[in-house]
């Protein structure tokens, strides 16, 4: 029993204990529609444009917060705008503008004294270093994530099986698309902190998809989704803690881990 709690001992453990159960909650709330609309590809290349933003801040020693926010805001308009050309497929304009902001992001890094440190931090997080300013954050992230996902749900559902239906209800689409991708925005902002923006992808899709194996109505998923990414966050923690191992990597890994063993479970149960 000591060998378990021992961690949770420590102040900046449980900060990264609650910093973990927040972001893993808003990934819940965005990463069902991820797995549900195939958007997984859209999800890491936003995930990925971050970097531009959070390197700038960095430099300028502003917010990364909201350098991260604007960077993948500037994405999601970039594949927006893109994806209307009859001549690009919305993948070549995602891949196109992935590959672009990440050189961006890399060239403004390298411009830091610390390149090295500074780099490691932005891609793989650094959870421990969770303070109380960015928990009061990601709760204000978290209530705004919720209000967008019961606001949207309905028009989310429609979209998600069949979006001319959406329009014959008066559902807006257009509108209902953008709504979900500033969730999608959210969800990805709250998170580089903890996992980083090459590691919130694990969070992103590795619970709901696991959690979708046994649910169907969609508000289950989303309450499975929340469970398993709580469960990865506190077992990444002690993992990381005892083995010495890169905390938000740890999560990530575990959270990826419990797909694994949901998927074995189902088909063993099949």
């Amino acid at each position: 029993m000591e060998w378990l709690l021992e961690p949770f001992a420590v102040s900046f453990v449980q900060r990264a204990l609650w910093g973990g159960v927040f972001v893993s909650l808003i990934c819940a709330l965005a990463g069902t529609w991820v797995v549900l609309r195939g958007m997984a590809f859209l999800g890491d290349a936003m995930a990925h444009g971050m970097l531009p933003g959070v390197a700038l801040a960095s430099l300028l020693g502003g917010s990364l917060f909201l350098g991260a926010a604007l960077s993948a805001a500037a994405m999601s308009l970039g594949v927006s705008a893109l994806g209307r050309s009859r001549r690009l497929s919305q993948d070549t304009a995602i891949g196109l503008l992935f590959a672009g902001m990440l050189a961006a992001g890399v060239i403004l890094v390298s411009r830091s004294q610390s390149f090295a440190v500074d780099l490691t931090g932005f891609l793989f997080g650094d959870v421990l270093a969770v303070r109380d300013r960015d928990l009061a954050l990601l709760a204000g992230a978290l209530a705004l994530a919720a209000a967008i996902a019961a606001a949207g749900h309905r028009a989310f559902t429609a979209l998600a099986f069949d979006a001319r239906k959406a329009h014959t209800l008066g559902l807006r689409p257009a509108v209902a698309q953008a709504l979900l991708l500033s969730l999608l925005t959210l969800a990805i902002v709250a998170s580089f902190h903890v996992v980083g923006t090459l590691l919130v992808f694990g969070l992103l899709v590795a619970p709901p998809a696991a959690a979708w194996l046994w649910a169907r109505r969609i508000p289950l998923v989303m309450l499975g989704a929340a469970g398993l990414g709580v469960l990865a966050t506190a077992v990444g923690l002690l993992v990381s803690w005892h083995a010495q191992t890169a905390a938000g990597a740890t999560i990530a890994a575990v959270a990826v881990a419990l797909f694994f063993v949901s998927a074995g479970l189902r088909r063993a149960v099949a």
